[in-house]
């Protein structure tokens, strides 16, 4: 090992011995830098983890025993301990010798406390590395001494300026390959500033180390002598961490949950996310924009308990005044916070000062990172959530994807797995946000899949649109519900849907005209009327699908705002689909008609002719063949055509209808 000066830094607290309550107090209440490490592959950054690990004496005896064994075993350093094995635990990563998942270690010096995330360099596992960026108060970028500047270093550096990390450190690591050349690190560090400034990056700490050697990681190195600033520790030691810039910003706490233990106790529990609250401040619930003053503040130490209730005139004021709390919170901190009115505040809404409350709105731009095998469909809806607000929304098609590898901007219509791209997202309620280079908290989002409920892709609220604020809903006189008493009959949408030439459009028109003859005011949207004319711009793609039903709900829920009864015939494939314009309607409007019928007999039907086409790859996406149907589970009408006449199953359908409304 290298030699280094003396550094306390990791020298065992005497206090342990003497009064283990204290030191445990202490320790409690130590500031926590979370961290990153990240780069090209095999510049080092599970080395250098190990290394911090072993020289923090965070590895037992037994640990320190099994490494020595492994390094000898599958190690890459010859006979001298390998301390990335301490971080590398996938068989794949010690056979290949390099980082696939993120790895989380914790570590701690007398002054702080820290978790790093050991993030993958290949470029195959970017939204590995978005996830472990996404909680970091700083990145620590290494470089490779012998190989400077790489496209990799150049993602990951584009990356955690897109994530939002402030302190960025560039570790020049291996500096004993290369003879700890100052000339070397000089011009890595020029070639790096460079490229940084072209990003938007604004400064950064370079410093020379060697993570197998460990020079300049807790104390200065010999070898180094040029080299005058911190060493690798003493800087994570000091730099500011993200609580601390939060405090000062605005008070925001977004409630996680209601908390309502008896008569006489309602409070809203959450992490405060930025800012500051005293008793005695004046808040705003967002998004219903309703006041109110703290009453007090409650946080949960381990030792408080809500007080019994003994007499029969107790309030809730008198009851409160019994509760152990404090005068003030402020970010980082989870507190339940309690009003001096009823105001009504749940789960979802954000409490803020009330002379400084941010913003909500239903369309922004975005940035999105995509992090899922599947493309992103344009125009499905997807579940956004952004702190613990849950809403429904819709990806608008890209503006561009982000090339982090020459930052060129690039004309796309959806984005694939690890793409970066800009797009418009639209959402079904207004939701509290602020942009993400204010706020993470509020600014920070993810989208899941309605119907795998797996997170598909992280993203950025760049800003609120300005036509979410300039365009509002227009009051009318004449309400749907006076456009319903008008006809005499309740609206409703007979959503037909199954398989090509399993009988929709027969079986819908025969509903219709059953209807009519009972003077229903009623209309039919049939699937091929509609790409005549509304949807004649549309191909058969997946993200063309989508947007079909989309518009033909719209379409629909117009007509019932009419008061018709609508029919509509289209084979509507995906059931986030049919669940979107089922979302659209009032409860009890939307009745999901499912013509049941095997692929094999719809294909021996082949009306038109398009099975015929599909098999022989002439018609590309077709629905049973090369594109998926998904069946409806618990549809409100089942129509089984093997089993029943085109006029019997109108029958039961408008039987059914007139049943329910």
């Amino acid at each position: 090992m290298t030699s280094t000066k003396t550094d306390p830094v990791y020298v065992t607290e005497a206090l342990i011995a003497e009064d283990i309550d204290a030191y445990l107090d202490q320790h409690q209440h130590k500031t926590m830098l979370r961290f990153i490490t990240c780069g090209s592959v095999d510049d080092g950054k599970s080395t250098l983890i190990g290394r911090l690990l072993y020289d923090s004496k965070m590895i037992f005896e037994d640990q320190l025993d099994a490494l020595t064994a492994d390094s000898k075993k599958v190690g890459t350093q010859g006979q001298e301990i390998d301390f990335a094995l301490l971080v590398d635990g996938l068989a794949a990563e010690r056979e290949q010798g390099i980082t696939i998942d993120v790895a989380y270690r914790f570590f701690n010096t007398e002054k702080r406390k820290f978790i790093v995330a050991d993030c993958p360099g290949h470029e195959q596992y970017t939204r590995n590395m978005v996830t472990g960026a996404s909680t970091a108060d700083l990145a620590v970028i290494l470089i490779d001494a012998r190989k400077g500047v790489l496209v990799q270093t150049r993602r990951h550096s584009y990356l955690c300026h897109l994530i939002g990390i402030k302190n960025l450190v560039l570790a020049v690591n291996k500096m004993d390959l290369v003879d700890y050349s100052q000339k070397v690190f000089d011009d890595i560090v020029a070639d790096y500033a460079q490229f940084a400034a072209s990003i938007g990056i604004e400064s950064f700490t370079a410093m020379p180390i060697s993570g197998f050697k460990g020079d300049n990681i807790i104390g200065s190195s010999e070898n180094t002598p040029w080299y005058t600033g911190p060493n690798l520790v003493e800087h994570l030691e000091s730099v500011e961490v993200n609580s601390a810039r939060d405090a000062a910003k605005p008070f925001r706490m977004p409630v996680q949950w209601v908390n309502r233990p008896n008569l006489y106790f309602r409070g809203f529990s959450g992490l405060i996310a930025s800012g500051s609250v005293k008793v005695g401040d004046a808040v705003r619930v967002l998004p219903s924009g309703k006041t109110s003053t703290v009453a007090k503040i409650a946080v949960a130490d381990g030792q408080a308990a809500l007080p019994k209730v003994t007499g029969s005139d107790i309030t809730t004021e008198k009851y409160l005044e019994l509760v152990s709390g404090r005068q003030e919170a402020v970010a980082g901190e989870s507190v339940t916070i309690c009003f001096t009115d009823e105001v009504d505040c749940s789960r979802g809404d954000v409490i803020a000062l009330a002379d400084n409350p941010p913003q909500a709105a239903d369309q922004f731009e975005t940035t999105i990172v995509w992090l899922n095998d599947d493309p992103m469909q344009v125009g499905r809806a997807y579940w956004l959530k952004l702190g613990t607000q849950m809403v429904s929304a819709t990806v608008h098609q890209p503006k561009y994807a982000v090339n982090v590898n020459t930052m060129e901007h690039v004309a796309v219509k959806t984005l694939e797995l690890n793409a970066i791209g800009v797009a418009e997202i639209v959402t079904d309620k207004p939701i509290v946000f602020e942009p993400y280079s204010d706020n993470r908290t509020l600014g920070g989002f993810i989208l899941i899949d309605k119907m795998t409920n797996s997170t598909v892709a992280a993203g950025m609220l760049n800003f609120s649109l300005r036509r979410s604020q300039n365009v509002h809903w227009q009051a009318l006189d004449i309400s749907r519900e006076a456009h319903a008493r008008l006809k005499n009959q309740k609206p409703a949408v007979l959503w037909f849907t199954g398989l090509s030439g399993s009988g929709k459009s027969t079986i819908a028109n025969l509903v219709e005209k059953k209807l009519h003859r009972m003077n229903r005011h009623t209309f039919l949207l049939d699937g091929d009327n509609v790409r005549h004319g509304l949807n004649k711009d549309l191909g058969f793609t997946e993200a063309d699908r989508i947007e079909n039903i989309r518009r033909v709900g719209e379409v629909a829920k117009l007509m019932t705002d009419a008061g018709l009864i609508v029919m509509t015939a289209f084979i509507s494939p995906f059931k986030a689909d049919r669940d979107m314009v089922r979302a659209m309607l009032p409860e009890g409007e939307f009745i999901e008609v499912f013509i049941d019928t095997p692929l094999s007999v719809a294909e021996e039907r082949d009306v038109k002719g398009l099975y015929k086409k599909a098999r022989s790859g002439a018609l590309k996406n077709f629905t049973g063949i090369d594109s998926p149907y998904e069946a409806p589970a618990n549809p409100e009408i089942r129509v089984d055509t093997t089993a029943m006449t085109a006029e019997d199953a109108a029958t039961l359908i408008v039987d059914t209808l007139l049943g329910d409304l």
